[in-house]
């Protein structure tokens, strides 16, 4: 069964920015994902939470290979470059069968 990552980013800094964007895409393919969306302009629908400054959300075949990416050294190196100027919301969710 299908399942995405979803994430929300607030960006504190962008030092980081053009290594990470520029590497992610090809370590999200690698890893049997897809870009569903990234970045964007996200819009208040309901509630009161911070906006965050960039979302995205990627489909993979299922929890194990989202979890493979998310834990594969390649992603997580980027991850380190990521925080040194944003926090991360992120979350594993199922697509409804």
């Amino acid at each position: 069964m299908p399942a995405f990552v979803i994430g929300q980013m607030y960006i504190h800094n962008r030092d980081w920015m053009e290594e990470y964007f520029a590497k992610i895409p090809a370590v999200v393919f690698d890893n049997a994902g897809e870009f569903l969306t990234r970045g964007g302009d996200p819009e208040h629908l309901e509630g009161n939470n911070e906006l965050p400054d960039a979302a995205f959300i990627i489909e993979f075949p299922d929890r194990c290979s989202a979890r493979n990416f998310w834990n594969s050294d390649e992603f997580q190196s980027l991850a380190a470059l990521r925080r040194s100027g944003s926090t991360l919301n992120a979350i594993l969710v199922d697509r409804l069968p």
